[in-house]
């Protein structure tokens, strides 16, 4: 490769960047799915389209649809609040094994009945599209205000579910014949033990070191931060267990461990996670052929229907028997399994592993993952307003803590958000412990030392200064108000 060849390949890497960066906002204000104008930018470079470039390296596509997920999971993680997903835990786990199982069977039972298709690509169909997709999920739920347990819910079975189904996919893909159905549930639980094991082990590791090993430069951190994410993932691999779910609970631990400049390790990952989810839907866009789509319009369509309509419900409604959630709250989960990028990633692996039909099963992905998108993603918000389900606990401030060594002391920084509850409350009024204080409140572009008497606002940025032992229980105390207003602590812990 030349130094022009190099130009050229930056110049078109950069703009195909910024038309992707431009959909974001398009899609922010009209409500469609961002992940319909990646794909279609992929489309449009790709065969059948402006600049006609064929690409067909499916191998490829499936390594950099795994380090993208990769990505996409640890920012996920980073994002998840122990505190809403901890009641959530016992219904997610359940949705993402016994409620996947549920759903390949009930989908896979479609496409071979209805379709005609032979069981073993009906099987790697019904596995492939029963994974809800993570980016999609936590994309909806940044601008969907749900309840607090439906939110835990969702994002919790959308990092866990994406292990036993890869597992599943491969098994089914895999030549001969397919193991038994007592074999694939024992390798399952033994992958998924081994991956949150590592997981989980590594989490806390890499937080043990962060919060006792200061760095020279702040940005440092989010580089270390994902870094430690990466390793659960590999470490998760090379043990012979679910990488993905190592990744997503390292991350989890990560995310709530109060380390130093936790909202820009969140911020990092957040922009990470979005050039992952344009990177991949843009080559998926490239990896179809938009003229061999029409034969396979009505077979996607009718299984899309079977597993929206029938096995989606089936499985949430069945699996959900045990837990107190109300009927409402059940059937947005139904309606909020979105499928994503995962699922047309995971219809690359019998392409790579050379199975029968596996184009087909590709296209009839990919156009099942577009229109039910199209179809669920705009109407998610309609229907939790429908079910009169609304947000739940006003947004936990975003604290920041910078280490003081030598002081051995912390910096908190926040900013008291539109809904928080902080609002009104005077500086005294805080109540935060002895060792710690509100040194400098900037309002409007002005910064001022506040009084005892000062009443705090809405937009206030506060810089609190904490000694090393009272740290997190001033944190926590600040929490607390943000959630719970100046009687957080008389009435019982909000958080």
């Amino acid at each position: 490769m030349t130094v022009h060849d190099l130009n050229e390949l930056l110049f078109s890497g950069a703009l195909v960047l910024l038309i992707a960066v431009a959909a974001v906002r398009i899609s922010s204000r009209s409500g469609l799915p961002s992940l319909l104008l990646y794909l279609g930018i992929g489309v449009a470079i790709g065969q059948d389209g402006i600049f006609n470039v064929t690409f067909n390296n499916a191998e490829l596509t499936q390594v950099i649809g795994y380090a993208a997920l990769v990505v996409i999971l640890a920012e996920g993680g980073l994002g998840t609040k122990w505190q809403e997903i901890k009641p959530a835990l016992p219904a997610a786990v359940a949705l993402s094994t016994v409620g996947v199982a549920l759903s390949v069977g009930v989908t896979a039972a479609a496409a071979h009945y209805v379709i005609g298709l032979e069981w073993r690509q009906a099987l790697i169909i019904g596995a492939v599209v029963s994974s809800t997709d993570a980016a999609a999920v936590f994309s909806v739920l940044r601008r969907v205000p749900l309840p607090s347990r439906v939110t835990g819910v969702l994002e919790a079975e959308s990092g866990f579910n994406d292990a036993p189904v890869v597992i599943l996919v491969v098994a089914f893909s895999t030549a001969g014949p397919v193991d038994d159905w007592y074999m694939l549930v024992g390798k399952i639980a033994l992958e998924l033990a081994i991956g949150a094991g590592i997981g989980l082990a590594v989490g806390f590791a890499g937080a043990f070191g962060l919060r006792h090993v200061a760095l020279p430069a702040s940005g440092l951190y989010p580089i270390a931060v994902m870094a430690i994410a990466v390793i659960a993932y590999a470490a998760g691999a090379m043990a012979h267990g679910s990488g993905f779910l190592a990744v997503y609970l390292a991350a989890v631990v990560l995310g709530n461990s109060k380390l130093p400049h936790a909202p820009a390790s969140r911020g990092f990952a957040e922009g990470l996670g979005w050039i992952a989810q344009i990177g991949m839907f843009v080559l998926l866009g490239l990896l179809v052929t938009p003229h061999e789509l029409g034969d396979d319009l009505v077979p996607a369509l009718l299984i899309g229907l079977a597993l929206t309509m029938v096995a989606r419900p089936l499985s949430v409604f069945l699996t959900l028997l045990p837990f107190p959630i109300p009927k409402r709250e059940q059937v947005l989960l139904s309606w909020a399994g979105l499928r994503g990028a995962v699922p047309i990633i995971l219809a690359t692996i019998p392409m790579v592993s050379g199975v029968a039909d596996s184009t087909r099963i590709f296209n009839i992905v990919f156009v099942l993952v577009v229109v039910y998108t199209l179809i669920q993603g705009p109407t998610l918000p309609w229907l939790a307003k429908a079910l009169k389900l609304g947000p739940g606990a006003p947004s936990d401030l975003g604290i920041e803590s910078a280490p003081l060594e030598r002081l051995r002391g912390h910096l908190l920084s926040l900013t008291i958000g539109d809904d928080s509850r902080m609002h009104g409350v005077e500086v005294a009024e805080l109540r935060l412990p002895a060792g710690s204080a509100v040194t400098l409140v900037v309002r409007d572009g002005k910064s001022f030392v506040p009084l005892p008497t000062t009443v705090l606002r809405r937009g206030d940025e506060l810089l609190v200064v904490a000694t090393d032992p009272v740290r997190d229980a001033a944190e926590r105390r600040l929490l607390d108000v943000g959630q719970g207003g100046k009687l957080a602590g008389w009435l019982g812990r909000v958080s």
